[in-house]
């Protein structure tokens, strides 16, 4: 399907071990002034203009199209050294076009087939040779790709959470601001924005630094019910945004003040805690709010009540465009991790349990008492808990809700998630 980059997307490639930046782009249309497509337009536009290298590529079966004549002499103009390549080359159906590439005057093109990695080799030792590079001799010989990483594709969690990025995700319903509120916490227009819904398509990772906290932006698509989810490039950026969800470790919910906290909103809110992550709302367009206070009131108790699992979510109002608010999002942003990643001394989580069982013992059940022996905490992200007790199944939920509400009050843990389960059987430590 034509058309479905529109955001620059970076990646990282290790080639010949050095470190290559990777930026795919829009294809390259002519458009009307203030189309979608021009917006396309101008993002590639930037992206050669940034560039080191240029990769043009054209569609060997398609052949040389006009639109390919016209934007070779937009690269050309640029200044930029250009490999050309004639992509979908495997068959006989891609001879042709090859050959109507050489009219292009970049020279002779590389056949590739990025699909099935035909001629990735030959392109590596042409782009190596291009930047100044040495590939190993096993690579030159062997035609060995890199190993490209994708920079959108969050790795698993370090060791050391302080050496890597912190990973937040911007979500919301389409047309919330998502892409005006990563162009303005980057400082430029990265992202392709507009009043037209929808236009986000892929999850684009962006690194800015906040008071000495490496972060990396993923902007995503707006999230609809499922129901009104028809067309099949809609699907695509559905499952991306959710899996970006999954991968982030703190997720902003962008609301819009009009319509705020309607039954999508609150979905997605809940698909933020099932999946265990920080959660900051943000609400946007906070500039066009007439009576503030007021609002801003009923919208917390909203919060308050909607999304009772996560008490004291941190509500951060914000206006994207007019770039107010964006310190005081960015702060709770830090702060949600931080508690996210919050570990509880284990001598000072059974002096708590103590002191929570003497305030409010457990019911008994069938005439029997239930003793909670021991708690510990496990892991975090999200702050995680396991108290161990004889019959753990008699035990009511809404003790073990009084337990959790108890933790997060005394140790401060409020706006993320708390796992709090219970195990049979004594102190596993007992005898330690």
């Amino acid at each position: 399907m034509p058309g479905l980059t529109r955001d620059r997307r970076e990646g990282v490639a290790d080639i010949g071990g050095a470190k290559i930046s990777l930026v795919d782009t829009a294809g390259l249309e002519e458009a009307r002034a203030g189309t979608i497509a021009d917006r396309m337009r101008r993002q590639t536009e930037k992206a050669i203009a940034d560039c080191d290298l240029v990769l043009f590529v054209v569609d060997a079966r398609a052949g040389v199209t006009p639109t390919d004549t016209a934007f070779s002499r937009v690269v050309r103009e640029a200044g930029k050294p250009v490999i050309l390549i004639a992509n979908k080359a495997e068959g006989r159906k891609g001879n042709d076009g090859f050959f109507e590439a050489f009219s292009l005057g970049f020279g002779a093109p590389i056949a590739i087939s990025a699909e099935h990695g035909e001629g990735i080799g030959d392109l590596l030792v042409d782009l190596a040779a291009a930047l100044g590079l040495k590939l190993a001799s096993r690579e030159r010989s062997a035609g060995k790709r890199g190993s490209p990483k994708d920079a959108d594709e969050p790795a698993e969690v370090p060791a050391d959470a302080r050496a890597k990025p912190i990973r937040v995700a911007i979500v919301g319903r389409p047309n919330a601001g998502k892409s005006t509120l990563v162009n303005a916490l980057l400082g430029e227009e990265r992202m392709i924005t507009g009043p037209e819904p929808g236009l986000t398509r892929d999850s684009v990772a962006s690194d800015i630094e906040f008071k000495g906290h490496a972060i990396r932006l993923f902007d995503t698509a707006g999230l609809r019910r499922k129901a009104r989810i028809t067309e099949t490039a809609e699907k695509l950026s559905a499952s991306d945004a959710v899996r970006a969800i999954r991968f982030a470790e703190v997720v902003v919910l962008l609301i819009d003040p009009d319509s705020a906290f309607e039954k999508q909103d609150l979905t997605i809110g809940d698909m933020v805690t099932e999946e265990g992550r920080a959660l900051v709302i943000a609400i946007n367009k906070w500039d066009l709010v007439t009576d503030k206070q007021k609002r801003l009131r009923e919208l917390k108790q909203t919060v308050a009540q909607s999304l009772a699992q996560v008490p004291n979510v941190a509500v951060v109002t914000i206006s994207a465009r007019a770039e107010k608010g964006l310190d005081q999002l960015m702060s709770s942003v830090v702060k949600a991790y931080e508690i996210w990643n919050r570990r509880v001394p284990t001598p000072q989580l059974n002096r708590w349990l103590e002191g929570a069982v003497s305030r409010h013992a457990p019911p008994a059940a069938a005439g029997r008492r239930i003793k909670i022996r021991y708690v510990t905490q496990p892991s975090t992200r999200p702050p995680t808990f396991v108290a161990f007790c004889q019959r753990a199944e008699a035990l009511p939920k809404s003790y073990l809700k009084y337990l959790t509400n108890s933790l997060r009050d005394t140790f401060d843990l409020p706006g993320v998630p708390i796992r709090f389960s219970l195990r049979k059987g004594d102190n596993p430590y007992a005898k330690g």
